[in-house]
């Protein structure tokens, strides 16, 4: 299977964010081909600032591998992950994060900063980006465009 098919499915969990009215993330994590995590943000949802897509897709990850550490283990996630989730990567010695959408404002995975791939850290991720950008990409614009329409009519 194909990094896309990957990034198709966290599309899928991006699609469930935003059915919630939440920024529309998703994410999945793969190991050997099979996928034995997945989220979608739930921030406003759940009143949790930590509940970002990424790190309930570790979770998840976790309690079916049966350990913090997800070896041989794949992250595919629609946007560029924030600084809590790119330590949440490193400690969980996530291989590769593949990202669809960077985020110049507070990417941390090679925008602002680049916390997975600091070689002062333990252990390092690789990182691919662009896959299914254009896809990842148009999903956040749409939903922050419609969320500034809706603020503007009030």
């Amino acid at each position: 299977m194909t990094p896309d098919f990957f990034m198709k499915e966290a599309l899928k969990e991006a699609e469930k964010a935003l059915a919630l009215g939440e920024v529309p993330i998703g994410a999945v994590i793969e190991q050997n081909g099979r996928i034995v995590g997945r989220g979608h943000n739930l921030v406003e949802t759940s009143k949790d600032p930590t509940a970002h897509a990424e790190i309930i897709a570790i979770r998840e990850a976790a309690g079916v591998l049966g350990g913090w550490r997800l070896p041989d283990s794949n992250l595919y996630v629609t946007t560029e992950p924030c600084a809590m989730c790119a330590g949440a990567i490193v400690l969980a010695r996530i291989v590769t994060v593949y990202i669809g959408a960077m985020d110049k404002k507070s990417g941390a995975c090679g925008s602002l900063m680049n916390i997975p791939m600091d070689e002062r850290l333990n252990h390092n991720a690789n990182i691919r980006t662009g896959i299914l950008e254009q896809e990842c990409s148009k999903l956040m614009k749409d939903f922050f465009k419609e969320l500034r329409k809706k603020r503007k009519s009030l």
